[in-house]
């Protein structure tokens, strides 16, 4: 027997699901699309197995996009394999979420109404009576809170007496008993009977409006949502900042120097101080010493790098990330947004990947199929490897760059915001199609659930180890094997022209560039043993950061657009990179302040815009 857990979008399918299976969960794609679905597997009160999927939100069973169809296929194919369908109904919006739950009724299943946030239904004076409801529809009704798991044990406990067959006989029998019409004939009949339920069961008394409810008007309204958006963005990064570098600075740091040091010291006195085993394990001394950022071995810069330098800040942004989630912040920023992301060739919730590239690249590409059109996701996919840095090479930037000044870390995230802009304005501009119109549910604001955040935050943090370690050690491993084979000196040689002429970058650059292809934030550290002056550390952050996705979102993007497009898209990446790097170059050398720059950078995207603009309206 499986569970499908079946409900609108944004009910609260995710946390019921989560309270049942816990963390040991399965993502996958439903064949031959992209949309995914989470299955994942619950003990019974008879102490039998059940597989659990949390089908995709659909506001009915007549799809109107792809995941909605999704859902459906699913509920299709698994009518006749004896599976239970939970219904979880917002209690909040009972008259909306009614109309899907009848149209199960009417496929003749199993069904038990998992009445969720029943809570926040009491607290905005919303009184349903559960038992004259249940009655009605004929079938168990169970009210559940699932961010605290009120009422879970008991849906439980319903769901594995429904296994039984006496039990469903029973609810089958008292199914629509008080539904006198065929409610297949007419949508029209359907939103009738819904309303006579309605006014049978609930009871709305009047409330004031209170603090929680204007900041939730607020949050939405041009002005006073860009105020709040940039206040929230900016504390974000903030805490972000914060946590990350006291993670360094009072746990990570000490950890490295009074453990991991005397370690590998030892370990490099025994392989000799030298040799190619001693430069691959420990790389080679600075200054006599072990430099954790600069040696390049496995065993320092290969650990350090991603333990030390990356998992704090990454730990803090999942944190903040998680709060905005849960909170409920993220669609009213998608809403916020959507007339920007519209001018890009995308609707307001593109805006998640680009949050979560601010974290890691990787999650963020993944992200992208919940965009609709082949054309949407291209758009978002491009724009994203090429403006959006990862925290881990925010990190880096930070440590290298910043103790020159903010006004040079404002001229390379400037100018890859810049990117980021004028190539979505201008692919939105030259591909066909349009973007779809932003039809999303958002949620009101919540106070997220500790031990539900706190797990989802595990989740994330095991993914990035798993795939952060392994990619750095490989760069490393990578590069000291084409540092020890002399391969990079013949490659420092063949690229000088390009890096020397167009970019004003010693031929020696081409290590961190082939590095990056593995990980962004080693092939910034791998700057910095190089003497750069300041104007050349910022074009290379410039071409590292726009040039290429690490490996790791290649092969995820390679998944999502397919070979032709992902082609396509790295084509046009590469020309920004090296187009931005080298008009920066000339900018800088003609020593222009940092400050013109960034004004210079502002009126040639007015420019662009205007342009793009005006083709955008030629083609219509």
């Amino acid at each position: 027997m499986r569970i499908l857990l079946i409900g609108n979008p944004n009910v609260g399918k995710s946390a019921v699901f989560s309270r049942l299976t816990g963390t040991q969960v399965i993502i996958s794609n439903y064949p031959g699309t992209t949309v995914e679905f989470t299955k994942g597997s619950t003990r019974l009160r008879t102490g039998e197995s059940s597989e659990v999927i949390d089908v995709p939100g659909t506001y009915s069973l007549e799809p109107t996009c792809r995941a909605e169809e999704v859902a459906v296929s699913m509920l299709e194919a698994m009518l006749d394999e004896g599976d239970i369908i939970v219904n979880v109904v917002d209690s909040t919006h009972l008259e909306r979420n009614l109309y899907l739950t009848l149209q199960l009724l009417e496929k003749g299943i199993p069904v038990i109404i998992a009445l969720n946030l029943w809570d926040e239904a009491r607290h905005k004076g919303i009184n349903i009576d559960v038992g004259r409801l249940e009655n009605i529809l004929g079938v168990p009704i169970v009210p559940t809170n699932a961010l605290t798991g009120e009422g879970i044990d008991v849906l439980m406990n319903r769901i594995s007496e429904s296994s039984e067959c006496s039990l469903m006989e029973y609810w089958k029998e008292k199914r629509f008993s008080k539904i006198d019409k065929d409610l297949r004939s007419s949508v029209d009949e359907r939103w009738s009977e819904i309303g006579r339920i309605i006014t049978e069961v609930q009871n709305i008394c009047h409330k004031q409006h209170t603090f929680v409810d204007r900041l939730e008007d607020a949050s939405i309204q041009p002005i006073t949502g860009l105020i709040l958006a940039v206040i929230i963005m900016y504390l974000s990064f903030k805490t972000v900042g914060f946590i990350g570098e006291g993670l360094i600075d009072f746990a990570l740091d000490p950890i490295f120097e009074m453990i991991v040091r005397p370690i590998v010291a030892k370990l490099g006195v025994v392989l000799g101080s030298g040799g190619f085993l001693h430069d691959l394990l420990i790389g080679h001394l600075v200054s006599g010493g072990i430099n954790f950022e600069e040696s390049m071995g496995l065993l320092t810069t290969g650990l350090y790098v991603p333990i030390a330098m990356v998992l704090p800040y990454v730990f803090a942004f999942y944190i903040v990330l998680g709060i905005l989630e849960d909170v409920g912040y993220l669609p009213r920023l998608a809403v916020l947004v959507d007339n920007l992301m519209h001018a890009l060739g995308m609707h307001g919730y593109a805006i998640v990947p680009m949050i979560l590239g601010f974290g890691c690249n990787v999650p963020a590409a993944l992200s992208t199929r919940i965009l609709e059109s082949r054309r949407e996701k291209f758009i978002c996919a491009t724009i994203l490897s090429i403006g959006i840095p990862c925290m881990a090479q925010t990190a880096m930037m930070v440590g290298l760059i910043g103790r020159y000044g903010w006004q040079y870390l404002a001229i390379i995230y400037g100018t890859l915001f810049f990117l980021w802009l004028v190539i979505g304005l201008i692919l939105n501009a030259a591909l066909p199609g349009s973007s779809p119109p932003l039809l999303m549910e958002v949620p009101p604001y919540r106070l997220p659930h500790p031990k539900i955040l706190a797990k989802k935050i595990w989740m994330r943090i095991r993914i990035f180890l798993a795939e952060a370690i392994p990619y750095v050690l490989l760069g490393v491993l990578f590069v000291n094997l084409l540092h020890l084979s002399g391969i990079i000196t013949l490659l420092s040689r063949v690229f000088a022209p390009l890096f020397s002429g167009l970019l004003g970058l010693p031929s020696e650059a081409v290590i961190a560039l082939l590095a990056g292809f593995l990980r962004k934030d080693v092939a910034v550290g791998m700057l910095s043993p190089l003497g750069l002056s300041i104007k050349q550390l910022v074009v290379a952050g410039i071409v590292l950061s726009a040039y290429f996705p690490c490996a790791a979102t290649f092969v995820v993007l390679l998944r999502e657009l397919g070979p032709v497009d992902m082609v396509k898209s790295s084509f046009i990446m590469l020309i920004a990179a090296f187009g931005a790097g080298g008009l920066m170059n000339f900018v800088m050398s003609r020593a222009v302040s940092a400050s013109s720059v960034i004004i210079s950078l502002v009126v040639l995207f007015a420019a662009v815009f205007i342009v793009t603009r005006v083709v955008r309206t030629l083609r219509v």
